[in-house]
Formats: C-alpha cells, structure tokens, sequence
C-alpha cells in the first residue's frame, strides 16, 4: 500500500498593495506604524504614520497609483510566482506542495493567510520571503507578523524559513537573462555610442537602520556583483544606486537619480535593473520605467531601459525550488546561500 505523500505548504512573503483607490492611505498606515519601518514608541509612530499615509495617499493616489488604475499588480504578479513555483514542486510525486501568498502591509494579511495553511492541515510549513535580500524591514518585519498570528490561531507545524538568497544562482541567472537582452539590443541600436552602463538599483534604507548591523546593503553588492560575474562582458560598466526614498532621514545612496544624472554627464546609455525586486509593482512600473524615464529623456540621455524583474523566469523559480529542497533537510530550519553577511542574522532571527 502507497503511503500517503507528505503535505508541504510554502508561503511567499511581500509587502503587498493596495487594491483600490481607497485602500492606498490604510495600506500606508499600516506600513508606516511598522516598528521595524519606524524605531519610536507606538503612540509616536501612530501619529507620524497618520501625518505620512494622509499626505502621500493624496499625492499616490493621483500620480503613482493613478498610472496602475489605482492598484498595485503586486498580489497579481506574486500569485503567477505561486502557481509557478507550486507547478515546478509537484512535479515530485513524493510530495504534495500547496503555495500559499502572504502580504505584509495589505490583504491578504497574516491573519487571513495562517488561517488557511492550518486549515490545509500541512505536514511541514516552509516560509520563504520574495525578498533576495534581508532586511529586518522585510523579512524579520514579515516573520514576525507571521508568528504573531500562528500562535494566535494555535498553529504548531515544524517551520523552516529562507532567510535570504541574494546569490542563488537560479536568480542570478535570470537577472543575467533579462538584463543581457536589453544591453544587447542597446549596443546594436547605438553601434558608435559608448557601451551601456548598467545601474542596479535597489530599494532604500534609511542610514541608521544599516548602522544597526541591517545586512541589506551588503547583500545588495553581493547581489549586484554576483550577476555581473554572470554576465562576463569585459570592462562593464556599472554601478549600484537606491530609489525610493521618503521622508527627511538620511538614506543610503548614491541614490537612482543621482547615478542617472552621472550617466547623462558621462554621455552614456542606460540599463537600469531593479535587483531587490523579483515583481513587477509601483517601484519598477511607475517610479523607474514612467517617472525616471520622463526625467532623463528631457535631460537628453542617449538611451534609457529597464530590464525586467524575475518574475516567473525559469530559472528564478526553479531556483525558489531548490531553495525549498534545501530548507526541507536542514535540520535547524535555517536556509541561506552562504554568504558571510549572514552571520548577522541571528540577531534577528524568530524562531
């Protein structure tokens, strides 16, 4: 008699987003009360957070969202990832994978999301962030919330967790991919120009949170080098930069702008590759391919492109499922690539 196939459920973490045009100042709410976002008390935070989500719901409403109909295609784009990556798993016969979208910041939310992993009833829970790169902003922020809501809800299911894999090669490999064709498209489009530069630009951090012993930066360069040692092209040209900034903190740099400015003073084209990113959402639709795009185009930049994020590339998810194989038989549930960085890690680690 055949003994009944292990039930494994994988859960992907992201931010989340807003799904109407009412829902984007309660989604800012929620993501700026976030202790991990903004380090002072609650009664602090609330009120800055009400003053931050207020102001900038009116400004995205009418700028940012307004270019995506007034809703993030996060939640689309991650369930694609999970239809994916649940096709690629159950191509083993041995077990049973059921992958499940959790959102940090808007629905669906933990609450929702523990609920119907503990109705599957697994055998094993694997939770693994859609962030390469850790952060305590993202993935200890994500984990947290999760274990909030398991021991509300009395869910006890032996749990590993991806940490990070900002060196994974089935990522690299697809970043490799998705850029190579935009570079190699700009180079025949402008034969006597200078060679593209390529600018990898990642979501940023305040300064302070890095101080903290936050890996994210690291990781970034880690990641950044990585795929350029994939990509082998002889005396490329690139750089790292960071987008997204807000508020009045100093934030890591050189910030997108900055390094755009410096490749139209340099007379060079532009690929810009958003490696923190492994979705297409309103930081790589809007900010970079509308708002970047509109800004070097009326500075005169020869060319500007953006590469592609991941998404459900093959590699990228076969990649997740090597990741998953791996968490499956480490004994102390702990999963990365390796990289030295780590080490810092347990101090944020939630078990």
């Amino acid at each position: 008699m055949q003994s009944e196939k292990q039930k494994i459920a994988i859960v992907l973490f992201n931010l989340g987003g807003p799904d109407s045009q009412d829902a984007i100042e309660p989604f800012l709410m929620n993501f700026f009360t976030d202790k991990n976002i903004i380090r002072a008390p609650f009664f602090v935070r609330w009120m800055v957070a009400k003053m931050i989500s207020k102001r900038r719901s009116k400004r995205e409403a009418g700028d940012s969202y307004a270019e995506l109909g007034h809703q993030s295609p996060l939640l689309e784009n991650c369930l694609k990832q999970a239809k994916a990556l649940k096709d690629f798993l159950n191509q083993d016969e041995n077990e049973e994978h059921e992958v499940f979208v959790c959102m940090r910041y808007w629905h669906p939310m933990a609450a929702e999301v523990v609920g119907k992993v503990k109705a599957y009833l697994p055998d094993k829970i694997i939770l693994l962030p859609l962030y390469p790169q850790f952060s305590t902003t993202t993935t200890k922020s994500s984990f947290e919330d999760w274990d909030g809501q398991a021991r509300k809800q009395n869910l006890d299911v032996p749990t590993s967790r991806i940490f990070c894999y900002p060196c994974q090669e089935g990522f690299i490999k697809a970043s490799k991919d998705n850029i190579l064709e935009k570079y190699i498209s700009m180079r025949k489009k402008h034969k006597h120009a200078k060679p593209p530069r390529i600018l990898f630009s990642a979501h940023s951090l305040p300064e302070k949170v890095i101080k903290s012993g936050d890996p994210y930066r690291l990781q970034c360069e880690q990641t950044a080098e990585k795929i350029v040692e994939e990509l082998n092209i002889e005396n490329l040209d690139w750089e790292i930069c960071y987008q997204s900034r807000v508020g009045r903190l100093k934030w890591i740099g050189p910030s997108t702008e900055e390094a755009l400015k410096k490749a139209i003073s340099d007379n060079v084209p532009v690929v810009i590759y958003p490696h923190s990113f492994t979705q297409e959402h309103v930081e790589t639709l809007v900010e970079i391919d509308v708002e970047y795009r509109s800004m070097v185009q009326d500075m005169g930049i020869i060319d500007f492109e953006k590469a592609e994020t991941v998404g459900v590339h093959k590699d990228f998810i076969a990649g997740l499922g090597d990741l998953i194989q791996d968490a499956l038989q480490t004994e102390n549930g702990c999963v990365d690539d390796g990289q030295k960085a780590l080490s810092k890690l347990t101090k944020y680690a939630t078990r």
